[in-house]
């Protein structure tokens, strides 16, 4: 799978049911020697209109549970907000 084929992708929590934003708007933590992808950085937003704080919620890729054709579901039991 290459990144373009995700980039679009809704994130959703498997645990609360939340849409947390989408795979373009994250970061990736990857492995130096193999290139694999160790987590996603999923920024954090706040209130009514969604502002982005500069905060992001580090998801091991263990967590990823199904990658769908227009989602992703993760599951995490910690807060993002």
């Amino acid at each position: 799978m290459i990144l373009s084929e995700i980039a679009g992708k809704e994130i959703v929590n498997l645990v609360t049911g939340e849409r947390l934003g989408e795979i373009g708007d994250c970061d990736m933590i990857l492995d130096e020697e193999t290139g694999s992808v160790l987590s996603l950085l999923i920024p954090q937003e706040r209130g009514f209109f969604r502002r982005k704080d500069g905060n992001f919620i580090e998801v091991p890729w263990k967590n990823i549970r199904k990658i769908g054709n227009d989602m992703i579901i993760i599951e995490h039991e910690g807060s993002f907000y």
